[in-house]
């Protein structure tokens, strides 16, 4: 006799958004390798790394802008939805765009790493990977938990193939298209 495995009922991407929309507002979800993932509202450290990251931007690139919190489409294969920290494109380039935007246009994800227990796996592992997946040329990741700058880029069968991590202090380049060269000295005061 073979034993009988019972499979999980799919949840549809139509199912996720409705769940998302009706989510209260201390926690933000995402759908990512057919998995609904819940992640916590930012505390103040984690939005004055954003602004200061937005800040630099703007004087580096003003053509382009850093849009916060912004759902992406991603994972063609799954179509999950991510919602990056920030996502770095140019002026306007939102326009027309519902709260699921398709990835094209985007030049760089960024993430700022939450105190919870699956910022290791969602901000390491599965962004990068689905962010890579949708033809995203570059991922800024800033972990508070290492007080480290990880930019990973060379995206190729859905994979980045390039990854530098640094310290906070140091200066990173983040390649072409978005071509900005940040100093990250001022991270250091967000070092526990």
């Amino acid at each position: 006799m073979t034993p009988r495995t019972e499979q999980q009922p799919q949840m549809s991407v139509e199912e996720f958004e409705q769940l998302e929309r009706h989510a209260p507002e201390t926690v933000r979800l995402e759908f990512i390798k057919g998995k609904v993932q819940v992640k916590p509202v930012p505390d103040g450290n984690h939005t004055e790394i954003y602004m200061w990251l937005l800040e630099r931007c703007m004087q580096l690139r003003p053509d382009l802008r850093l849009y916060p919190e912004r759902g992406l489409k991603t994972e063609a294969y799954r179509k999950g939805r991510a919602r990056a920290g920030a996502i770095l494109m140019p002026k306007g380039g939102l326009k027309g765009h519902g709260e699921w935007s398709e990835a094209g246009g985007v030049l760089m994800a960024v993430e700022v790493t939450s105190y919870d227990s699956g910022t290791n796996q969602r901000d390491w592992v599965e962004k990068p990977d689905g962010y890579a997946a949708a033809g995203i040329p570059a991922y800024l990741l800033i972990d508070r938990d290492d007080c480290s700058v990880v930019v990973f880029n060379q995206s190729e069968d859905g994979r980045y193939r390039h990854e530098e991590k640094l310290p906070f202090g140091a200066t990173i380049k983040i390649p072409d298209p978005a071509n900005i060269t940040l100093d990250t000295d001022p991270l250091k005061e967000f070092a526990d």
